[in-house]
């Protein structure tokens, strides 16, 4: 059994690693860390794993990660795992991370979106990109591997097959993505009214307009397989669900083409994909019918009106979005099949 760790853990994303981690069934959880719970009875704070694990709280400690864990996932806020990730490495410890510290491949995003130099050069080119569907043969020989933010799986898996076909035009593109409320994070635990109940429940909010730090990451993936840099317009909202991510893109094309051509393009592109499902045409992806699970709904239609494609896709902010994407890494980088602990269908209703 492989060894495994979650630094991090008192978040929403910590704690569907948890969920999840505690019954994949080649794995031994052996440590859980978080500075604001240390010391507490993992069950405390989820009485939703009662049964599943007697582990308790140790504060953040990248030294004691290494001696307990082979494999380590990071939650932990953004330009925290920088700190932590030389260390697991120097052990030979190999490393899975959620925030955002190892996404971006040029250091000058950090100062431009994070407003902080990065402080692990090294790690930043050791790096790979987090998304099998993408990367999965360079995911398979990884030690230290960034598991994509929400939007930008939600993006990324929408359109790719448009941006590596050579379909799409590299100007104008515009992302739209809603997701629910825990997509805010550590943020969610605490008294800030834009994720109070009274504010959250039946409204829509947008925020992070022309500035959200998803932004390079969605460009960098998605000028890769074009070939050419790109800048898209994204926006990303909060609705008012516990779960789940939605996201619309309207992508300019570079010649007419029919819906019916285009879902041949992403059925291709997507063949053998253990976690994205291709709709039928006149099928609509829903938050509903992926939420508790790390799979993708996308769907695409040509609109021959404005010689755009319309993309869209649904995922678990948590699932595809985090935590069940970070476990399928896992599962890439160890060898083993894509699918284990993440068989469970979709929750429903």
């Amino acid at each position: 059994m492989v060894r495994v760790a979650v630094a991090g853990a008192s978040g929403y994303m910590g704690a569907e690693l948890l969920r999840l981690l505690c019954v994949h069934p080649n794995i031994t959880l052996t440590g859980v860390t978080s500075d604001r719970l240390a010391g507490e009875a993992l069950t405390k704070a989820y009485p939703h794993l009662r049964g599943l694990s007697e582990l308790r709280f140790h504060d953040l400690d990248a030294e004691w990660l290494a001696s307990v864990a082979d494999v380590v996932f990071l939650a932990l806020p953004h330009m925290e795992s920088q700190k932590a990730v030389p260390i697991l490495r120097r052990h030979g410890r190999r490393a899975i991370d959620l925030s955002a510290d190892y996404r971006l491949r040029d250091p000058n995003d950090y100062v431009t979106w994070y407003k902080a130099p990065h402080i692990d050069l090294s790690g930043l080119g050791e790096a790979v990109y987090g998304l099998a569907e993408l990367h999965r043969k360079a995911i398979a020989q990884a030690a230290l591997v960034a598991t994509p933010g929400c939007y930008p799986a939600g993006a990324i898996l929408a359109t790719a097959p448009l941006f590596r076909a050579g379909l799409a035009r590299l100007d104008g593109v515009v992302i739209d993505g809603k997701s629910g409320v825990t997509g805010a994070g550590a943020q969610g635990r605490r008294i800030d009214p834009m994720y109070l109940y009274t504010e959250a429940n039946e409204n829509v909010q947008a925020y992070g307009m022309a500035s959200h730090r998803h932004t390079p990451e969605i460009e960098q993936e998605l000028g890769a397989l074009a070939g050419a840099p790109l800048r898209v317009a994204f926006t990303p909202h909060l609705v008012p669900l516990n779960r789940g991510l939605f996201t619309t893109a309207s992508v300019p094309v570079t010649s007419a083409v029919t819906t019916t051509r285009l879902l041949d393009v992403y059925r291709e592109f997507y063949a053998g994909e253990p976690f994205v499902r291709v709709l039928d045409e006149g099928e609509r992806p829903t938050t509903r019918a992926v939420v508790g699970s790390n799979y993708c709904d996308v769907t695409v239609v040509a609109d021959p009106r404005t010689n755009r494609a319309v993309c869209v896709s649904a995922i678990d902010n948590l699932g595809k979005g985090g935590a069940a994407n970070g476990i399928q890494n896992l599962n890439v980088m160890l060898g083993w099949g894509e699918r284990t602990g993440l068989e469970a269908p979709p929750v429903y209703p």
